[in-house]
Protein backbone atom coordinates (compact mmCIF):
# COMPACT_ATOMS: atom_id res chain seq x y z
CA UNK A 1 0.00 0.00 0.00
CA UNK A 2 1.12 3.45 -0.97
CA UNK A 3 0.53 5.50 1.91
CA UNK A 4 2.33 8.79 0.68
CA UNK A 5 -0.73 8.52 -1.66
CA UNK A 6 -2.86 8.69 1.15
CA UNK A 7 -1.26 11.15 2.19
CA UNK A 8 -2.10 13.96 -0.93
CA UNK A 9 -4.03 16.80 -0.68
CA UNK A 10 -7.31 16.48 -2.51
CA UNK A 11 -7.59 18.05 -5.81
CA UNK A 12 -9.51 21.44 -5.34
CA UNK A 13 -13.34 20.99 -5.55
CA UNK A 14 -14.97 23.23 -8.02
CA UNK A 15 -19.24 24.15 -7.54
CA UNK A 16 -20.85 24.55 -10.95
CA UNK A 17 -24.21 25.64 -11.10
CA UNK A 18 -26.17 26.13 -14.52
CA UNK A 19 -29.67 25.22 -15.26
CA UNK A 20 -28.76 24.25 -18.95
CA UNK A 21 -27.84 20.40 -18.33
CA UNK A 22 -25.95 20.12 -21.17
CA UNK A 23 -23.15 23.11 -20.43
CA UNK A 24 -23.26 21.18 -17.11
CA UNK A 25 -22.33 18.28 -18.38
CA UNK A 26 -19.55 20.10 -20.70
CA UNK A 27 -18.19 22.10 -17.94
CA UNK A 28 -17.36 19.15 -15.93
CA UNK A 29 -16.10 16.70 -18.28
CA UNK A 30 -13.26 19.89 -18.93
CA UNK A 31 -13.03 20.41 -15.48
CA UNK A 32 -12.51 16.49 -14.30
CA UNK A 33 -9.80 15.84 -17.20
CA UNK A 34 -7.87 18.43 -15.91
CA UNK A 35 -7.70 16.95 -12.66
CA UNK A 36 -10.13 18.46 -10.67
CA UNK A 37 -13.23 17.42 -8.39
CA UNK A 38 -16.57 19.36 -9.36
CA UNK A 39 -20.24 19.73 -7.70
CA UNK A 40 -22.89 19.86 -10.27
CA UNK A 41 -26.24 22.03 -9.57
CA UNK A 42 -29.03 22.88 -11.90
CA UNK A 43 -30.38 25.47 -9.55
CA UNK A 44 -29.74 27.93 -6.69
CA UNK A 45 -31.56 26.58 -4.59
CA UNK A 46 -29.81 22.69 -5.17
CA UNK A 47 -26.11 24.51 -5.01
CA UNK A 48 -27.02 25.86 -1.72
CA UNK A 49 -28.49 22.43 -0.27
CA UNK A 50 -25.22 20.93 -1.07
CA UNK A 51 -23.04 23.12 0.86
CA UNK A 52 -25.16 21.73 3.73
CA UNK A 53 -24.56 18.33 3.43
CA UNK A 54 -20.54 18.48 2.42
CA UNK A 55 -17.51 20.30 2.78
CA UNK A 56 -17.34 23.77 1.34
CA UNK A 57 -15.91 23.95 -2.63
CA UNK A 58 -12.72 26.05 -3.33
CA UNK A 59 -14.88 27.72 -6.44
CA UNK A 60 -18.05 28.02 -7.03
CA UNK A 61 -18.96 28.72 -10.98
CA UNK A 62 -22.27 30.39 -11.71
CA UNK A 63 -24.79 31.15 -14.12
CA UNK A 64 -25.68 34.65 -14.29
CA UNK A 65 -29.76 33.80 -15.56
CA UNK A 66 -30.94 30.88 -13.97
CA UNK A 67 -35.34 30.89 -13.22
CA UNK A 68 -35.64 29.95 -9.49
CA UNK A 69 -32.77 32.11 -8.14
CA UNK A 70 -29.95 34.45 -9.73
CA UNK A 71 -26.30 33.58 -9.99
CA UNK A 72 -26.34 37.14 -8.32
CA UNK A 73 -28.56 36.22 -5.55
CA UNK A 74 -26.90 32.55 -4.97
CA UNK A 75 -23.35 34.50 -4.55
CA UNK A 76 -24.97 36.51 -1.91
CA UNK A 77 -25.62 33.06 0.02
CA UNK A 78 -22.52 31.12 -0.76
CA UNK A 79 -21.07 31.72 2.57
CA UNK A 80 -17.73 33.19 1.52
CA UNK A 81 -17.23 31.16 -1.39
CA UNK A 82 -15.33 32.54 -3.61
CA UNK A 83 -17.62 32.31 -7.32
CA UNK A 84 -17.10 34.08 -10.72
CA UNK A 85 -20.03 33.74 -13.64
CA UNK A 86 -20.98 32.78 -16.81
CA UNK A 87 -23.64 34.60 -18.54
CA UNK A 88 -24.38 35.53 -22.02
CA UNK A 89 -25.21 38.92 -21.27
CA UNK A 90 -22.06 40.87 -20.78
CA UNK A 91 -23.31 44.54 -20.97
CA UNK A 92 -21.26 46.49 -18.69
CA UNK A 93 -23.89 46.98 -15.87
CA UNK A 94 -24.04 42.99 -15.78
CA UNK A 95 -20.42 42.86 -15.48
CA UNK A 96 -20.23 46.07 -13.14
CA UNK A 97 -22.65 43.62 -10.69
CA UNK A 98 -20.64 40.83 -11.07
CA UNK A 99 -17.53 42.72 -9.88
CA UNK A 100 -19.65 44.47 -6.72
CA UNK A 101 -20.48 41.50 -5.88
CA UNK A 102 -16.81 39.70 -5.55
CA UNK A 103 -16.35 37.80 -8.08
CA UNK A 104 -13.14 36.51 -9.03
CA UNK A 105 -13.56 36.02 -12.59
CA UNK A 106 -16.58 36.38 -15.52
CA UNK A 107 -16.68 34.06 -18.92
CA UNK A 108 -19.01 34.77 -21.55
CA UNK A 109 -20.92 32.23 -22.87
CA UNK A 110 -20.82 30.44 -25.70
CA UNK A 111 -18.17 28.87 -23.41
CA UNK A 112 -14.75 29.26 -25.12
CA UNK A 113 -13.14 25.98 -23.71
CA UNK A 114 -9.66 26.95 -24.35
CA UNK A 115 -10.11 29.97 -21.95
CA UNK A 116 -12.56 27.93 -19.34
CA UNK A 117 -9.05 26.11 -17.28
CA UNK A 118 -6.63 28.81 -17.31
CA UNK A 119 -10.01 31.10 -16.05
CA UNK A 120 -10.76 28.65 -13.42
CA UNK A 121 -7.75 28.08 -11.89
CA UNK A 122 -7.11 31.83 -11.35
CA UNK A 123 -10.66 31.94 -9.68
CA UNK A 124 -8.86 28.94 -7.52
CA UNK A 125 -5.74 30.97 -6.82
CA UNK A 126 -7.50 34.56 -6.35
CA UNK A 127 -9.79 32.59 -4.25
CA UNK A 128 -6.82 30.60 -1.97
CA UNK A 129 -5.69 34.25 -1.61
CA UNK A 130 -9.03 35.48 -0.09
CA UNK A 131 -9.00 32.89 2.19
CA UNK A 132 -5.44 33.25 3.56
CA UNK A 133 -6.24 37.30 3.89
CA UNK A 134 -9.55 36.35 6.22
CA UNK A 135 -7.81 33.82 8.13
CA UNK A 136 -4.66 36.14 8.92
CA UNK A 137 -7.29 39.17 9.84
CA UNK A 138 -9.29 36.26 12.29
CA UNK A 139 -5.56 35.55 13.86
CA UNK A 140 -4.60 39.33 13.73
CA UNK A 141 -8.41 40.04 15.45
CA UNK A 142 -7.77 37.46 17.93
CA UNK A 143 -4.29 38.98 18.57
CA UNK A 144 -5.39 42.27 19.68
CA UNK A 145 -8.56 40.77 21.54
CA UNK A 146 -6.16 38.79 23.64
CA UNK A 147 -3.55 41.44 23.76
CA UNK A 148 -6.53 43.97 25.62
CA UNK A 149 -7.44 41.08 27.82
CA UNK A 150 -3.90 40.36 29.12
CA UNK A 151 -3.35 44.16 29.20
CA UNK A 152 -6.09 44.53 31.41
CA UNK A 153 -5.05 42.08 33.66
CA UNK A 154 -1.36 43.11 34.75
CA UNK A 155 -2.93 46.39 35.29
CA UNK A 156 -5.07 44.97 37.63
CA UNK A 157 -2.62 42.85 38.93
CA UNK A 158 -0.56 46.15 39.14
CA UNK A 159 -3.62 48.12 40.92
CA UNK A 160 -4.64 45.62 43.58
CA UNK A 161 -1.19 44.34 44.20
CA UNK A 162 0.83 47.81 44.03
CA UNK A 163 2.92 46.27 41.45
CA UNK A 164 5.30 47.47 38.51
CA UNK A 165 4.05 46.37 34.85
CA UNK A 166 7.33 43.74 34.94
CA UNK A 167 6.32 42.29 37.97
CA UNK A 168 2.36 41.78 36.92
CA UNK A 169 3.28 39.96 33.80
CA UNK A 170 5.73 37.85 35.54
CA UNK A 171 3.38 37.11 38.02
CA UNK A 172 0.58 36.48 35.29
CA UNK A 173 2.75 34.15 33.35
CA UNK A 174 4.31 32.61 36.55
CA UNK A 175 0.15 31.44 37.32
CA UNK A 176 -0.18 30.70 33.39
CA UNK A 177 3.32 28.07 33.75
CA UNK A 178 1.89 26.05 36.98
CA UNK A 179 -1.97 25.83 35.94
CA UNK A 180 -0.26 24.96 32.52
CA UNK A 181 -3.15 26.97 30.57
CA UNK A 182 -2.08 29.72 28.11
CA UNK A 183 -1.49 33.25 29.48
CA UNK A 184 -4.49 35.01 27.99
CA UNK A 185 -7.02 32.12 29.18
CA UNK A 186 -5.66 33.31 33.02
CA UNK A 187 -5.67 36.67 31.96
CA UNK A 188 -9.51 36.08 30.95
CA UNK A 189 -9.98 34.07 34.34
CA UNK A 190 -8.77 37.03 36.12
CA UNK A 191 -11.08 39.88 34.83
CA UNK A 192 -13.73 37.75 35.30
CA UNK A 193 -12.99 37.41 38.89
CA UNK A 194 -13.03 40.87 39.54
CA UNK A 195 -16.25 41.53 37.81
CA UNK A 196 -17.33 39.17 40.28
CA UNK A 197 -15.66 40.53 42.78
CA UNK A 198 -16.79 44.04 41.91
CA UNK A 199 -20.32 43.41 41.13
CA UNK A 200 -20.62 42.19 44.27
CA UNK A 201 -19.38 45.13 46.41
CA UNK A 202 -21.75 47.13 43.77
CA UNK A 203 -18.61 48.85 42.09
CA UNK A 204 -18.26 47.10 38.14
CA UNK A 205 -15.07 47.10 36.77
CA UNK A 206 -14.79 50.11 33.91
Amino acid sequence: MNHAADRLPAAPLVLLVDDDPMILGLLARTLEAAGLRVRLASSGAQALASLDDAALPELAVLDITMPDMSGLELAAQLHGVPHMFLSANDEQQVVEQAARSGAVGFLRKPIDLAQLLPAVRAGLARGAEIRSLRAEEQRLGQALREGRETGMAIGLLMERHRLDQVSALNLLREHARSSQRRLNDVARELLAAADTLNTLGGAPRK
